[in-house]
């Protein structure tokens, strides 16, 4: 795996198109025939023969977002996995939450949850994200920690049995199981667990060792295991998350449900710290800190709102120059000490880039809190822009700052070539018998080359729309296959 992926959507693009770059991403040249209504480009400047690096690219989109559309891409929502409320759809659509974490479980399957991401990928508009796409995240861990459950996706061991496996045979089923979360629309995945757990410890400690979180008794094992998992996962195009910096292999209590949880044991330079720094090298782009008090690092803080933990250790300590993101500080028992608001800012006060929140109620306490230091405070507002553009930096990584399929419901030669770029194979803009048989294999409908009926049905199946008998492409079907491409490219 590169240390850099490539966008989502470059990943399709043929190595022989001459490239015209408009705002993000390289487009094939020639003529593009338009599905409906000319949508206004994401970035109006347009540039030939340059692709825009990352920073770029964010720095492009910085630049024409509103101050309070900036501080929404520093929040991630939770909702049920199984559909989100109407409370989280106001976060992102009154509060510009840029961010969304799927929470529960679900074991509707794969079907479902690409119903649900690419109806919350419509929630992104311009005064809402100013088109800015949602990271949807969600917790695939294996074992007790499996979110996304049911047919199309596999049921995942835990982590301390994935340990046991060759690293050639872990990454290799996590390449199968990263694919099919990508392919549900989910393209942040909130692991691997990098905690270590002495073995002797294992039964007390109640984050992980009890739910046999880990990928084994040492370090040195830990970081092995957790980065073949890290590596296959990412190999389909997920972000993955290394968590719970600087480790929770040492508590006893859980954070989400217990106060006064503190690690005693734990310095700067302990080997704990070494899977977190082996999963930064395998290219992790996000990396979740820990509620816990470190009475050896920082005894007056938790992990979240300590400078030392965030500015010293991640960003010094270990150089990681990605999106530091919070374990929950929406309903964490550790921190009911503090208001909501007074959590999202002393998250970002220490040098956190994404406050991470399950339960939405809380975001608009959250989101005035930051939008008010910010506008008296020029320290924070300075880590507020930095925090911004490490966001958007990261999802133009993942190729989320590229212009979007148009949701016009036509299926015209523009939503003809995103359908084959995302199956892979030649973009000619028409729906042929190659691209039928390459869809019918993809969502498993009879690969015949002929689209009719029953390819309508898996078709709708695949998407999670009702079946309504249709016998050929109708405006309901093409409107949720673009919703889904946009999840994908």
């Amino acid at each position: 795996m590169r240390s850099r992926p490539r966008s989502r959507l470059a990943a399709y693009l043929g190595a022989t198109l001459a490239p015209v770059v408009i705002g993000v991403v390289a487009l094939p040249a020639g003529p593009v025939v338009p599905d409906g209504p000319a949508s206004p480009p994401l970035v109006a400047a347009e540039t030939v023969g340059l692709t825009l690096t990352p920073a770029a690219a964010a720095q492009a989109v910085y630049d024409r977002m509103t101050p309070a559309q900036r501080i929404g891409q520093l929040f991630m929502v939770g909702g049920p996995a199984t559909g989100i409320g109407s409370a989280t759809m106001t976060a992102i659509s009154a509060y510009h939450v840029g961010n969304l974490i799927l929470t529960g479980r679900t074991t509707a399957g794969a079907p479902s949850v690409r119903y649900i991401a690419g109806r919350a990928d419509t929630l992104t508009t311009s005064s809402a994200t100013a088109g800015v796409p949602l990271f949807i995240a969600s917790d695939q861990e294996g074992g007790y920690v499996q979110v996304l459950q049911g047919p199309g996706f596999s049921r995942l061991p835990t982590a301390l049995t994935q340990g046991t496996w060759s690293d050639t045979t872990l990454t290799a089923y996590a390449r199968t199981w990263g694919t099919q979360v990508m392919r549900s629309g989910v393209d942040v995945d909130l692991a691997p667990v990098m905690d270590t757990v002495a073995k002797s410890f294992a039964s007390l400690n109640q984050p992980i060792g009890h739910y046999q979180r880990e990928y084994g008794y040492t370090p040195s094992v830990v970081a092995d295991k957790g980065t073949a998992f890290l590596k296959g996962m990412q190999a389909s195009g997920l972000a993955m998350t290394a968590k719970h910096f600087p480790g929770l292999g040492r508590v006893t209590g859980n954070t989400d449900t217990t106060a006064g949880v503190t690690d005693t044991v734990t310095t700067r330079t302990s080997a704990d710290i070494t899977p977190f720094r082996a999963a930064v090298n395998a290219g992790a782009h996000l990396l979740m800190v820990s509620s816990a008090y470190y009475a050896r690092i920082d005894a007056s803080h938790p992990a979240v709102f300590s400078p030392t933990v965030i500015r010293g250790m991640i960003r010094g300590d270990l150089a990681f120059s990605g999106i530091v993101i919070s374990d929950d500080l929406g309903n964490a028992k550790q921190l009911a000490a503090w208001s909501p608001g007074a959590r999202a800012v002393g998250f970002i006060s220490a040098g956190g880039d994404v406050v991470l929140t399950v339960n939405p109620s809380v975001i608009p306490a959250m989101v005035n809190a930051v939008t008010a230091r910010a506008a008296a405070d020029s320290v924070f507002r300075g880590r507020v822009q930095a925090a911004v553009m490490r966001v958007l930096t990261v999802k133009a990584h993942y190729g989320l700052l590229s212009p979007r399929l148009p949701i016009t419901g036509s299926f015209g030669a523009p939503t003809k070539t995103a359908l084959q770029r995302w199956l892979g194979i030649t973009q000619t803009g028409v729906f042929d018998s190659a691209t039928i048989r390459s869809l019918q294999a993809r969502i498993g409908a009879p690969v015949v080359g002929v689209w009719g009926p029953r390819s309508m049905a898996a078709m709708q199946s695949y998407l999670g729309l009702y079946l309504d008998g249709a016998t050929t492409w109708n405006t309901r079907t093409v409107a949720g296959l673009q919703r889904y491409l946009n999840t994908q490219l």
